[in-house]
């Protein structure tokens, strides 16, 4: 009698076992379950995608920054260079215009309203 029930019980506690595992495996195969586990993939390899560019642009900055300072010590760019002088430039030229004088610094153009008429 005993042993009829040892096995009993333990046949009861492998089909509770084995019906709990297939329907956590249902639950994961839904398709709700299968998009949203996609999704949170997908997001986790954006963020380790964007974190090893991040990375690399920062190592290449950094990396052209020190070549840029060699080059210019080099080359002796780094010291303090001789620059021209400003240039004054007029903000509209009008070359068309006849009363436009090249090489003048400050033009005035008189407008007339009649003109476009």
């Amino acid at each position: 009698m005993f042993r009829r029930t040892f096995w009993f019980t333990t046949g009861v506690a492998a089909g509770v076992w084995a019906t709990t595992k297939v329907n956590r495996k249902l639950k994961q195969l839904t398709p709700e379950s299968l998009a949203r586990t996609a999704g949170n993939k997908a997001i986790e390899a954006g963020h380790r995608i964007k974190d090893r560019a991040v990375g690399f642009a920062l190592d290449v900055r950094d990396n052209m920054a020190a070549r840029e300072a060699e080059l210019g010590d080099a080359l002796g760019i780094n010291e303090n260079p001789e620059l021209p002088a400003p240039r004054r430039h007029i903000a509209i030229e009008n070359r068309n215009n006849p009363k436009y004088v090249e090489g003048s610094a400050y033009q005035t153009y008189p407008y007339n309203r009649n003109e476009d008429h």
